[in-house]
């Protein structure tokens, strides 16, 4: 990953330099400021060199994007494969626990972080019935707290990957 980094860095100073010469040949042209001319095989030869960094530049700089949007596919892939797999297994457990389907809905969003106000909102419903829900999601789980409910879910996820 070091020298991946470091290669760019390269890339980018050799395209750098590589403009850097052909604006200046540019600009001497344009303003007369050259007093000695260069030997045309010598210029014919600084400016191929700029053009074959520019150009390989170029090139390496499009394999490069397209490595980067591989590995971004990739971890796309792998982000909606974990997704997955934590659903079935919210699933699992709820079925387990024996949820009603307002219970499952209070247990999932407070697994998503949602306050009992916005639960409440969402559900169209009355905190004290959220309280409720959330304390009877609690019980059939064996646990006190939305913290300790999504622990039990982190842990499973953490003693799937052992």
């Amino acid at each position: 990953m070091k020298t991946r980094g470091l290669a760019l860095a390269l890339l980018v100073a050799v395209q750098a330099v590589c403009a850097i010469v052909f604006v200046y040949d540019i600009l001497v042209g344009v303003l007369g400021l050259r007093t000695v001319p260069l030997a045309w095989g010598l210029r014919e030869l600084i400016e191929i060199g700029a053009a074959l960094g520019l150009l390989l530049g170029s090139v390496l700089g499009a394999l490069a994007i397209r490595q980067a949007d591989r590995r971004r596919r990739e971890a796309e892939r792998r982000l909606h494969a974990a997704s997955s797999a934590f659903m079935d297994l919210v699933e699992e457990r709820f079925d387990a626990w024996g949820l009603t389907p307002a219970e499952r809905d209070v247990a999932l969003f407070s697994l998503k972080g949602q306050g009992l106000g916005d639960i409440a909102r969402l559900r169209g419903t009355s905190e004290g019935t959220i309280k409720a829900q959330s304390a009877a999601v609690y019980r059939k789980a064996g646990v006190s707290s939305r913290t300790q409910l999504l622990g039990l879910f982190v842990e499973d996820m953490m003693e799937d990957r052992a």
